[in-house]
């Protein structure tokens, strides 16, 4: 369980199920489906491990007692071998990017390419359409800046810059809660809903749940955002 707790269960947890719901969503049997759950779940993992090793000293330095490596609950070296199944995007980030302007773009290239790796699963010469990629796109800034925000002071103590620490907690709130609904806007529009009663729902829906993320503070944002993108994959099963 230690070890676990070291790998960002819950966030590991909602993006692997947005991934296997994306794979109902284009089809996918349930053998690939379980192998696309595989294939992101290990990647999460990895990179969970790899951002705790990477900032075990600054973990310490601020006190972090959710940290297990920052408390000595569990060996470096344990967390090292385990995380040898690399996802580069999410190393990139945790090896230096979080402390640029350009902490975003990891979470919107992995976010983008969800839905390619996916559709190309079920079809290896079909690629989804655009409005999907640049919804998962926008998805992963909104899931980046609201993450963030609980650990500002922390990670601002310790010399971490990413685009939410220059930004601010309310600017990046208001940035979050914009591209999550930009993102609902472009699958509402590109995805072949068919329902004007289900896109409508969905918008208010999501509407609330940003407003949600605004107001808010701690984990409540982050699980917000994950709720808003779970309500955007429903629709896309919904459109199958």
């Amino acid at each position: 369980m230690t070890l676990l707790r070291a790998a960002h269960p819950g966030p590991a947890f909602a993006v692997t199920l947005l991934a296997g719901l994306l794979g109902l969503a284009v089809g996918l049997g349930p053998v690939d489906v379980l192998l696309v759950v595989a294939a992101v779940g290990t990647g999460q993992l990895s990179i969970g491990w790899s951002n705790d090793l990477v900032d075990a000293s600054r973990d310490r330095a601020v006190g972090r007692t959710d940290k297990p490596l920052a408390t000595g609950e569990i060996d470096l070296r344990l967390v090292r071998a385990v995380a040898l199944v690399t996802v580069a995007s999410g190393w990139a980030y945790n090896l230096g990017l979080k402390s640029t302007a350009w902490s975003w773009l990891p979470y919107a290239l992995a976010f983008g390419a969800l839905p390619a790796f996916v559709s190309l699963v079920d079809n290896a010469d079909r690629l989804p359409p655009w409005w999907m990629v640049a919804a998962g796109a926008l998805l992963g800034v909104g899931a980046h800046l609201v993450n963030v925000l609980p650990d500002l002071a922390d990670d601002a103590a310790t010399g971490v810059r990413g685009l939410p620490h220059r930004l601010g907690e309310r600017r990046s709130s208001a940035l979050a809660a914009a591209v999550l609904v930009a993102a609902t806007v472009l699958i509402v529009v590109g995805a072949p809903v068919g329902s004007v009663a289900v896109a409508s729902v969905s918008l208010v829906v999501v509407g609330g749940l940003a407003l949600l993320a605004l107001v808010t503070t701690g984990r409540t944002p982050f699980r917000a955002a994950i709720a808003m993108a779970l309500v955007d994959v429903a629709m896309l099963v919904w459109a199958r």
